[in-house]
């Protein structure tokens, strides 16, 4: 009993580290490489794309790695710390292409981190039955606050540069305590290949694939065009922190009572809900909002992650054909997370460079317009069917 309280503890603290050290570097990066290093849009949008992108590939080698050495905690005790390293990478070297460079390694290494940690907590909860939330909430209490504090540092006299020393040591601490977690091995291998071609002919995950896309993707690419939105905006460094710890924050309680409302509701719904906030938010966003308006509409992020996170992946697994749950929940990441991420931010880049930030978010609800359609046909089809399966 001891022994697993301990290593709930140090599970958690890995969390709130490995999420401080993100939510130190990643929000405020865009606004440093502009502010600092004077990129234009396009260049910012390339940078910022090609992390989402590189993960899409290295995720599986590193699951790979793991099922090799059944080391899981080796592989993210190194990864974790190479991580940190590589950041420092954009104070040591100058210039778009060498941070071309720097975003590749550090996104190589980064891509082992979330799967590798979620697999060793998923497993060991699984073991001791602990509920995997009560840790994965540390995570987004670390996201929230680096960024809070991050933005007042950045003001100090500190500077900007502040952001890389804090992500270097908050992955070379969460490395220690990755060193120190549960060794649960890999058990599980996904066939990738075969479960992707079996997957792609079933339309119902498909069409959810490209809600996913539609509704995920801007959510995740805002992490990098917000810091620039709140600026544009008139906020500062602190105001920004201030938003995104807001906003990362008030994803916990309404993840608590996500459960609730898919009972009540269904999982599709929860999904529509989610759809119709974000797309709200990114068209308000367009009308130039003022800065107390910007603050009080990030409780709509907890809102709309809070709920499509847990609904999503629960959907996934449900339409999935047996034995293929893993698989399914696999693309799905990929798309959420890789091709929709790199797709909003380096087509937000561009809009960024030709037009403003109101028009990358008026581009966000578009898109979110499309996966809420799209939602309502899933909707429509789930209803036929049960009425169907109900007169006969």
């Amino acid at each position: 009993m001891q022994e697993a309280k301990k290593n709930i503890l140090t599970l958690q603290g890995f969390y709130l580290l490995a999420f401080f050290g993100v939510g130190s570097l990643f929000p405020l990066l865009s606004v440093y490489l502009k502010q600092v290093e004077n990129l234009n849009g396009s260049q910012i949008g390339m940078i910022m794309s090609l992390g989402p992108i590189i993960m899409i590939f290295f995720q599986p080698i590193w699951g790979m790695v793991c099922d090799a050495t059944q080391s899981p905690t080796r592989v993210l005790t190194l990864t974790a710390l190479l991580t940190g390293i590589a950041g420092m990478g954009y104070l040591v070297f100058d210039g778009f292409y060498w941070f071309l460079v720097i975003a590749i390694v550090v996104a190589i290494f980064q891509s082992a981190i979330i799967p590798v940690s979620d697999s060793i907590t998923l497993k060991y909860t699984g073991k001791v039955n602990y509920n995997y939330g009560n840790i994965r909430l540390f995570g987004s209490l670390g996201f929230g606050l680096a960024v809070f504090i991050m933005g007042k540092l950045s003001e100090s006299v500190l500077g900007p540069g502040v952001i890389f020393y804090a992500f270097l040591i908050s992955l070379t601490l969460a490395s220690i305590l990755a060193w120190r977690s549960p060794s649960e091995r890999q058990t599980k291998k996904v066939d990738l290949k075969n479960g992707m071609r079996k997957l792609l002919v079933y339309r119902k995950f498909l069409l959810f694939l490209i809600v996913t896309f539609m509704i995920f993707g801007p959510n995740l690419s805002n992490n990098t065009y917000f810091g620039l939105f709140v600026e544009d905006s008139g906020g500062t460094y602190a105001g920004i922190g201030l938003a995104f710890m807001l906003a990362v924050l008030l994803e916990i309680p309404f993840m608590r009572i996500s459960g609730k409302w898919i009972q009540r509701y269904g999982l599709l719904m929860v999904v529509l809900f989610a759809g119709i906030a974000s797309m709200l938010r990114w068209v308000l966003y367009f009308f130039e909002p003022s800065l107390t308006v910007i603050y009080a509409t990030t409780v709509i992020q907890g809102f709309s992650l809070g709920l499509f996170i847990p609904a999503g992946l629960q959907y996934v697994k449900e339409i999935a054909p047996i034995n293929m749950d893993a698989t399914a929940v696999t693309l799905y990441a990929a798309v959420g997370n890789g091709i929709g991420n790199w797709f909003c931010t380096f087509v937000g880049g561009y809009l960024y460079d030709f037009f403003n930030i109101f028009v990358v978010y008026l581009f966000f609800g578009g898109l979110a317009l499309i996966g809420v359609l799209l939602t309502l046909v899933l909707l429509k089809a789930e209803r036929s069917y049960s009425q169907l399966a109900h007169t006969s």
